[in-house]
């Protein structure tokens, strides 16, 4: 008997590492935190939030190939995820905002941003507006971020007495907004021929934000209360999101 046959008869079955950032006990204490303070939000109030983010899309990439040996279920447990920071490299980076009502236009960012530059290019051209038009009781959510930390970032929100979730770091699981950036991820890989240039791949970018269904925002905003459960029965760790 092989070992592949006695493990599948066990149940146990090859399966490619699911990719997550590494969280320490403090990340899943404040993860924990979070989710308690906010467990029993209801759509109306996550409605009221704008989910913004950053990623960056390159114009090749590379699948993970860790593969784990695990039993049907076992897919998010910590010995089948492969932990990895997944903020570097690329050739196009991207910012853009939704809400349960609407998005902002995908916005590219051409070198490093700082603080002064999310402040300039993306704060006050792109969220206060945004937060503004979706009325009173709106919040923002970003993460930790170094330039979403800025001072100047902070005095202009205060003064503007914009409200900002208090996120926890290394929680892209908790932000809807990190699924659209895989769907569109998935696209770009799919797309046949493949952009030439960054010029060609921020217009296709451009091109499939626009295009996600409303809805489809609609369904990521109502996926919090499952997202905050999931959280909380892990005690913090790592979720199927």
């Amino acid at each position: 008997m092989t070992v592949t046959r006695r493990l599948r008869e066990v149940r146990l079955h090859s399966r490619r590492t699911v990719v997550r950032p590494p969280l320490t006990p403090r990340h899943r204490r404040a993860r924990m935190a979070f989710c308690r303070n906010h467990r029993r939000w209801n759509r109306h109030q996550w409605g009221r939030v704008l989910f913004t983010d950053e990623s960056r899309f390159t114009l090749s990439s590379c699948d993970a190939r860790i593969r784990a040996w695990r039993r049907p279920g076992e897919r998010f447990i910590d010995a089948c995820v492969q932990e990895h920071d997944r903020y570097g490299g690329g050739s196009v980076m991207v910012w853009a905002g939704f809400h349960l009502h609407g998005r902002t236009p995908l916005y590219r960012i051409r070198g490093n941003l700082t603080g002064v530059r999310y402040r300039d290019e993306i704060v006050r051209p792109q969220i206060i507006p945004t937060l503004q038009a979706m009325g009173a009781g709106a919040m923002l959510q970003d993460d930790n971020a170094t330039p979403h930390r800025a001072r100047v970032v902070q005095d202009v929100l205060q003064r503007q007495q914009i409200v900002r979730m208090n996120w926890p770091a290394r929680s892209p699981d908790l932000a809807p907004i990190e699924h659209l950036w895989d769907i569109i991820g998935r696209r770009v890989r799919d797309n046949h021929p493949p952009p030439a240039d960054v010029d060609q791949l921020f217009r296709f970018l451009q091109q499939e934000w626009t295009a996600i269904p409303q809805q489809m925002l609609q369904n990521h905003v109502n996926s919090m209360r499952s997202r905050i459960g999931e959280c909380l029965a892990a005690r913090g760790g790592h979720t199927r999101y």
